[in-house]
């Protein structure tokens, strides 16, 4: 899983393998290695892709399908809080969960924004990326 994803995501970031060796700090050949499933990076260096990639760790290995790293954060207004049943529930909700899932969470209501921006919906209160 993680020598199919990093080549994936490697790509799709625009990156050549020379290009994300050097952002690592290391050789063309150890991505190669780790892409071609030779060889598995070690813990540290596992963040560091992920981190180089704009990406996380569990996207890597495949326990999540969500590829973007949640250094985005999602904002509503007061208002917006206030008005809004459903997101005093989500919000309150998700007040409970383990960093790790909130951070998913947020993964996902990212997700869902770029997929309503892509159908040309503006979505109010949105910050720009």
């Amino acid at each position: 899983m993680l020598s199919k994803r990093l080549k994936l995501i490697r790509k799709r970031r625009g990156l050549t393998q020379t290009g994300l060796a050097s952002k690592v700090k290391t050789t063309k050949g150890t991505i190669s290695n780790y892409e071609n499933g030779h060889s598995t990076p070690s813990n540290e260096m596992l963040r560091d892709l992920a981190d180089a990639l704009d990406t996380t760790t569990d996207y890597l290995l495949g326990r999540t399908d969500i590829d973007t790293n949640v250094s985005r954060t999602v904002s509503y207004s007061e208002s917006d809080i206030e008005t809004d049943p459903d997101l005093q529930i989500a919000f309150r909700e998700a007040s409970d969960f383990s960093e790790e899932n909130r951070k998913q969470a947020i993964d996902f209501i990212n997700y869902l924004k770029e997929k309503e921006k892509a159908k040309g919906r503006k979505i109010p209160n949105s910050s720009d990326e």
